[in-house]
């Protein structure tokens, strides 16, 4: 099955799925949902048997695919994942059948609190799956126009579930995160046509005579330093955006307070994902000279957005706004990683993508549970929780360990290499970041001591604990959050060979010594 398509029928299953659902009658919400979630395991299943085809000690791209899309102009479908694409894909579409699975709600047909009441369970469930198969497209692209034409696609889906089914200043939140994110992706489209002409001139001087939209072949390049500061610069601004970093972070916490909890897994966990994937993929590849040159002042404001993320997490009333600005926090974290140039820096950055989307996911769910149950999202209308609800106590105490970095979860592992490989080059970066550890614990542990410890609000009297179906829900993420935090070498097997790549291209334009550690060599061990 060398030959098989994987990627292209990974995109195709949750679009079908989409398909399916939009023609199936909207009364029929139990079928919707069960075809919903039937659709994203199938998903699942291929991605899984896809993942274990891959050989982490083989070509850097695997899995490839490359058909004529716009011949014209230079187009194509071209697909393809690395160690680093591959562990994001897998993280997606493990995260979307068990927000379907969160979402869906027995005792009411509104569908919980992610389906207010009047509002239709079939559009939901459709536009999730679309935002998958745009999420997957995203990640496996290795066509640059492609890859933006995914990155714009995301946008739909997300914008009408803030827009139509978010709280009560939802319209204002997606016009917000819309504007947002067509600005920075704007500023992207000019810097992809711009590559297309620097090469045609470029490949004409090898003899091809033609432009080309191809990863590999525009990294490749030897483009003008000028030049190549104003594409890095129109690149990177459409991924800070997405990221998000401080000064551009501030459509995240309206989006977050206004959007359902279940879609905010997906919104958070992995959509934001995109920005500093692409950030690493095509930022530090195809304009390498242009990324060491602004590497200071991306530290600067990586630093900044750690300090100041956290610092207005522990004054959030409202716990979707509060993990929001938690997530400022640990984004500026995986840029630090990104751009100190060092494998050690980048591999925990990479896992700590991964690990943040499982951690914050968790907590997304669990503050969804919480929503259903008590209909508010303000810290203060709960309190003593633990007391009513221990297994929902419980489960999320382990995410929000999760969260600040705990030796033994997964985040302690990504957060530990990423400052450990920062410190080796810009140790006042690293210095400053570690303030970013005291002050998580802070915020995560008077979030739960207000929220599930005191004395028990009358409110939550008869609160019921966690259900069989909101187990099945979040006890994988646990899992995976314990498991990773324990061993987590077999994904960063997967990872460092393509980081390595990554500092191999990033030094062909840099003749001063590099300190990158052991990292893609022996494998990161913390």
């Amino acid at each position: 099955m060398n030959d098989f398509p994987w990627l292209s029928v990974l995109i195709a299953l949750p679009l079908v799925g989409a398909v399916l659902v939009a023609a199936l009658p909207r009364e029929r919400e139990a079928l919707v949902k069960q075809v919903a979630l039937g659709a994203s395991a199938v998903t699942l299943a291929v991605a899984l048997v896809m993942a274990a085809r891959f050989d982490a000690g083989g070509p850097r791209f695997q899995f490839t695919e490359k058909y004529w899309w716009i011949k014209e102009f230079g187009v194509h479908w071209a697909l393809g994942v690395d160690g680093v694409a591959l562990v994001l894909i897998v993280l997606s579409v493990i995260l979307v059948p068990l927000v379907i699975l969160a979402s869906w709600s027995e005792d009411d047909r509104s569908g919980g609190v992610d389906v207010p009441a009047k509002r239709s369970v079939k559009t939901y469930m459709a536009l999730l799956l679309t935002l998958e198969a745009a999420m997957i497209g995203v990640f496996a692209a290795t066509d640059v126009f492609l890859f933006y034409v995914f990155f714009e696609a995301m946008l739909i889906p997300v914008y009408f579930i803030i827009g139509y089914y978010g709280g009560a200043q939802r319209s204002y939140a997606a016009v917000k995160f819309l504007l947002y994110s067509l600005f920075g992706g704007l500023l992207m489209l000019v810097a992809v046509i711009w590559l297309y002409p620097l090469s045609a001139k470029s490949t004409a001087e090898g003899g091809l005579g033609h432009g080309t939209f191809m990863f590999d072949e525009l990294s490749k390049m030897n483009i003008d330093p000028t030049t190549a500061k104003w594409l890095f610069l129109g690149f990177f601004a459409a991924f800070a955006i997405k990221a998000p970093m401080v000064p551009v972070h501030t459509w995240l916490p309206d989006a977050a307070q206004q959007s359902p909890p279940g879609a905010l897994v997906l919104i958070v966990g992995v959509l934001d994902k995109v920005g500093t994937y692409g950030m690493l993929r095509f930022c530090l590849e195809l304009f390498p000279g242009a990324a060491k040159w602004a590497t200071p002042v991306v530290l600067g404001f990586a630093v900044l957005s750690i300090i100041y993320g956290a610092v207005l997490a522990i004054g959030q009333v409202d716990l979707k706004r509060l993990i929001a600005y938690t997530s400022v926090s640990h984004f500026g974290f995986i840029v630090l990683g990104i751009f100190a140039m060092t494998s050690q820096g980048q591999s925990g950055a990479t896992l700590y993508m991964v690990n943040h989307g499982f951690s914050t996911g968790a907590l997304f769910l669990v503050v969804g549970f919480m929503i259903v149950r008590r209909r508010s999202a303000r810290i203060g209308d709960y309190g003593g929780v633990q007391k009513v609800a221990p297994v929902l106590a419980g489960t999320f105490l382990v995410a929000g360990l999760s969260g600040l970095s705990l030796p033994g979860l997964s985040t302690f592992v990504s957060e530990f290499l990423v400052i450990v490989g920062t410190f080796s080059r810009y140790r006042w970066a690293a210095v400053l970041a570690v303030s970013g550890v005291v002050l998580a614990a802070i915020y995560i542990l008077w979030m739960y001591q207000r929220t599930m410890g005191g004395p028990k609000a009358p409110a939550v009297e008869g609160m019921r604990d966690l259900s069989a179906r909101e187990k099945w829900a979040v006890a994988p993420i646990i899992a995976i959050i314990v498991a990773m935090g324990l061993f987590p070498q077999p994904v960063l097997h997967v990872i460092n060979p393509s980081v390595k790549e990554t500092l191999v291209r990033v030094d062909r334009h840099d003749p001063a010594p590099k300190t990158t550690g052991n990292v893609a060599e022996n494998g990161a061990r913390p």
